[in-house]
C-alpha cells in the first residue's frame, strides 16, 4: 500500500506533491502499525576501536519507490515504525531495486570523555547519489530540531565530495552526550551495497596512507609489466605480447574504476566518463584475455573446434554485457563472465593435456583470480563471507600475481619455441654437414673420373696417332710395292682385302673407344655401391630423408615415436602403428634389392628419363619385365615432379624418392582387379 501511494504521489505535479505527501504522512501517522520492528543497537564510538564495521544490526532501512520522500517525513514519529532492521530481514544489505531510494537510519553514541573526530566511509564507489543528514543544534535529550545535509555520489564530479578521498567519506560531527541519529539517503542505477565503516580521525589518516601506498605499489607493478611486455612486443613482433599489454591495460582501467583512484586523479570532472569506464573496462578485459588466451594456447592450430567455440562465446558474452550496461541495468552482469572464463580454463587444461607445458601457468593464474572473485561476488550479492581488508583487496593481489605468472608463462613459451627452433637448426646443420661430406666424396670421385677420362683420351689419341703412322707407313709401302702388286692380280686382291679389313678394324676400335668415353661420364654401379654398399645403408639414408622434418604418424597424426623391431622403422607411441623406412616412397614393395633400385632411380633421373629399360635390366642384372615396371613407376614420379610448382631442373635426384603416388595408384588398381 505504501509503495502504491508513493508511486501515485510521484506521478502528480510538483505543486501538489508536497501537500499530498503531507496528507499521506498524516494518514499513516493515525493508522496503527501492523508490526513492531526490533530496535537497532546504537554504535558506540570509542577510541579503543578506531575502526568499526557498520553491521546490519546497527541500522534500519526504508525503501522509497517514488524517490520523493523528504527528510521531515521519514524522520517523523509516524514513519519511525516503517524502518526495518536490516539484520531481521534476512536479505543482503544491498540496493535491490535500482529505481528506488533507500533511507538508512543509524544511531551513534560517543563516550563521555573527549572524543575525536569521527567519519563514516562508504566502500561502494558506484553509489549514484549519497546524502548524509546530520543533526545540528545543541546536544540534548529530545530529538534534533534540524538537520544539515552533505550530498555526493558517483553521479557528481569529484569536487563535490566533502573530503578528497577515493571512497565516500562523511564527517559525522559527532557530539558528546546522548546517542545521535543519522539518516543516509542512497540512490543508484545498479545494485550496490550498504557497507560502511566508522573511523576515528587519528586512525583514519594512517589507514588512508597505507591504502594509497599499497595501491600505488599495485599500479606501479602493473605499469612496469605493461611497459616491459610492450618493449618485448616491439622487439619480437609476437602478437601474444600485444594482447597481454591490452589485458593489463584493461585490468588497470577496471581497478581504477573500482577503487575510485581513476575518478580522483584521472577524470575527476566527468562522472559520465567514470560510469562509462566502469562499464566498458570489464568487457575490454574479457575480450583482451580471450585474445591473449587464444594466442598463447595456439587454439587455432591445436584445438580448432574449441577455438571457434571460444570466439562465439566471448563475442556473445561481450554483446550481452553491453546490452546489460546500456539497457537492462541488472547489476548482476558478473554472472556473464562465468561461461567464457570457464571455457577458457577448460581450453587451457586441454592444451596442457595435449603437450603445451606453459599452459599450466595459465591454469594457476586463473585459479588464483577465481578464488579472489569468490569474495567479490559474495560482496556483490550481499553475503557476509569472510569480508575484511584482505579479502577486499584480494583481487588486486591475485591480478598482480596473475600478470606476473602470465608474463613468465609467455616468456617460457617463447623460450620453448626458440629451443625447439635451435634444436631443429642443429639437426639440419648436422644433416647439411653429412650432405656436404657426401658431396665432397662425390666431387673427389668425379675428379678421379676426370683424371681417368683425360688419361684414357690421351691414350686413345696416342693410339690413333700410332695407328695413323702405321697406316701411313703401310700406305707408303703399298705405294712402293704397287708396281709389284700390278704384276700379280691375286697378290693385289689379297693386299686390298687386308687393307679393307684393317680399316674396318680401325673404325670398330674407334667406335669402341668413343662408346667407352661416353660411358666414362656415368656414375657406374660399382662406384654407386661404395656410397650405398648394402640394404642397411640404403634404409638409413631413406629414413633420414623421410623424417628430416620430424616424425608424424600416417594414421593418427601423432608426432612422437620410438624404434621398432624392423631396422630404421618407427613406431607411433599413441596408436602403435609401425611405419618402415620405405613406406610412402618409390621403394615401397620393391621386388629386387634396394641398392639396385636406388641406382635405377639415379640413372633415370640423371638421363632425364631417357634410359632404355632393356639397358637398365642389363646393367642391374634384372628381368626385363621387372626393370620395365620399375622404370615406368620412376618415370611417372619424374613427370609429376616436373609439374610441381617448386620444381628445379638442377635439384638433387633424391627429391623424387618420396613420391608415393605411383604406389598408391598401383594398390588401387590391384584392389579394383581383386574386386572384379
Amino acid at each position: 500500500m505504501l509503495r502504491w501511494l508513493t508511486c501515485w504521489v510521484g506521478g502528480v505535479g510538483p505543486g501538489w506533491r508536497g501537500a499530498l505527501l503531507a496528507g499521506v504522512a498524516a494518514l499513516l501517522a493515525l493508522a496503527p502499525c501492523a508490526a513492531t520492528t526490533p530496535p537497532t543497537a546504537p554504535l558506540v564510538a570509542t577510541p579503543a576501536q578506531p575502526a568499526q564495521y557498520l553491521h546490519e544490526r546497527f541500522y534500519s532501512v526504508l525503501e522509497d519507490p517514488s524517490g520523493h520522500l523528504p527528510l521531515r517525513t521519514v524522520s517523523s514519529p509516524a514513519w519511525a515504525g516503517r524502518f526495518v532492521n536490516q539484520a531481521s530481514t534476512g536479505q543482503p544489505p544491498n540496493i535491490q531495486h535500482p529505481h528506488s531510494t533507500y533511507w538508512l537510519r543509524f544511531t551513534v553514541r560517543a563516550e563521555a570523555r573527549p572524543a575525536n573526530d569521527w567519519y563514516l566511509e562508504l566502500y561502494d564507489p558506484h553509489i549514484g547519489s549519497a546524502t548524509l543528514f546530520r543533526p545540528v543544534g545543541p546536544a540534548g535529550t529530545g530529538p534534533p530540531l534540524a538537520y544539515d545535509s552533505v550530498l555526493t555520489g558517483a553521479n557528481y564530479p569529484f569536487a563535490t565530495r566533502p573530503l578528497p578521498y577515493k571512497n565516500f567519506l562523511f564527517d559525522l560531527a559527532l557530539r558528546q552526550g546522548p546517542p545521535v541519529t543519522y539518516y543516509l539517503r542512497l540512490r543508484s542505477d545498479t545494485p550496490t551495497s550498504f557497507r560502511a565503516m566508522l573511523h576515528s580521525g587519528p586512525g583514519l589518516l594512517p589507514e588512508m596512507s597505507l591504502q594509497y601506498w599499497l595501491l600505488g605499489s599495485f599500479y606501479g607493478v602493473l605499469f612496469i609489466m605493461l611497459v616491459y611486455n610492450l618493449f618485448l612486443y616491439f622487439f619480437l613482433q609476437e602478437k601474444s605480447y600485444l594482447y597481454y599489454v591490452l589485458y593489463v591495460l584493461s585490468g588497470a582501467l577496471l581497478f581504477l574504476s573500482e577503487d575510485g583512484l581513476g575518478f580522483q586523479y584521472l577524470w575527476p570532472g566527468s562522472a559520465f566518463l567514470n560510469h562509462f569506464i566502469g562499464a566498458a573496462a570489464p568487457v575490454l578485459l574479457l575480450l583482451a584475455f580471450g585474445q591473449y588466451a587464444r594466442s598463447f594456447l595456439d587454439t587455432a592450430a591445436r584445438l580448432p573446434a574449441l577455438d571457434r567455440a571460444v570466439r562465439w562465446v566471448v563475442s556473445l558474452s561481450g554483446v550481452l554485457l553491453v546490452l546489460d550496461v546500456a539497457v537492462v541495468h541488472s547489476g548482476f552482469s558478473f554472472w556473464l563472465y562465468l561461461l567464457p572464463y570457464g571455457l577458457l580454463y577448460y581450453v587451457a587444461w586441454r592444451a596442457y593435456r595435449g603437450g603445451l607445458r606453459p599452459a599450466r601457468y595459465l591454469l594457476l593464474a586463473q585459479a588464483l583470480v577465481a578464488g579472489s572473485l569468490a569474495f567479490l561476488i559474495s560482496r556483490k550479492l550481499g553475503i557476509d563471507f569472510y569480508n575484511n581488508a584482505y579479502t577486499v583487496y584480494s583481487l588486486n593481489v591475485a591480478f598482480v600475481v596473475e600478470v606476473a605468472v602470465l608474463s613468465y608463462a609467455l616468456a617460457d613459451k617463447i623460450k620453448g619455441l626458440m629451443d625447439t627452433t635451435l634444436h631443429t637448426q642443429r639437426r639440419l646443420l648436422k644433416q647439411l654437414r653429412k650432405r656436404h661430406q657426401a658431396q665432397d666424396q662425390l666431387v673427389d670421385q668425379l675428379r678421379e673420373n676426370q683424371v681417368l677420362k683425360d688419361r684414357l683420351n690421351t691414350e686413345l689419341e696416342a693410339l690413333v696417332t700410332r695407328r695413323t703412322d702405321e697406316l701411313r707407313q703401310q700406305n707408303d709401302t703399298i705405294a712402293t710395292q704397287n708396281r709389284e702388286l700390278l704384276e700379280t692380280n691375286s697378290l693385289l686382291a689379297l693386299q686390298s682385302a687386308a687393307i679393307d679389313q684393317l680399316n674396318r678394324d680401325l673404325r670398330r676400335d674407334l667406335q669402341h673407344q668413343q662408346e667407352a668415353r661416353l660411358q666414362a661420364r656415368d656414375f657406374d654401379f660399382g662406384e654407386f655401391s661404395q656410397l650405398y654398399p648394402d640394404k642397411d645403408a640404403c634404409l638409413r639414408y631413406l629414413a633420414d630423408l623421410k623424417w628430416q622434418g620430424g616424425y608424424r604418424c600416417r594414421k593418427c597424426g601423432h608426432e612422437k615415436s620410438c624404434e621398432a623391431r624392423e631396422p630404421f622403422a618407427r613406431r607411433c607411441t599413441r596408436c602403435r602403428y609401425v611405419e618402415s623406412a620405405t613406406t610412402g616412397t618409390l621403394l615401397q614393395k620393391c621386388k629386387f634389392p634396394i641398392p639396385k633400385a636406388l641406382y635405377a632411380v639415379f640413372l633415370l633421373h640423371t638421363h632425364r628419363g631417357r634410359y632404355a629399360p632393356a639397358e637398365l635390366a642389363r646393367v642391374l642384372e634384372l628381368r626385363p619385365a621387372t626393370s620395365w615396371a620399375f622404370a615406368q613407376k620412376v618415370l611417372a614420379a619424374l613427370q609429376r615432379r616436373s609439374q610441381a610448382p617448386d620444381f628445379d631442373e638442377h635439384e638433387p635426384w633424391t627429391h623424387v624418392l618420396l613420391d608415393a603416388t605411383a604406389e598408391m595408384e598401383q594398390e588401387e588398381l590391384s584392389d579394383v582387379s581383386d574386386e572384379a
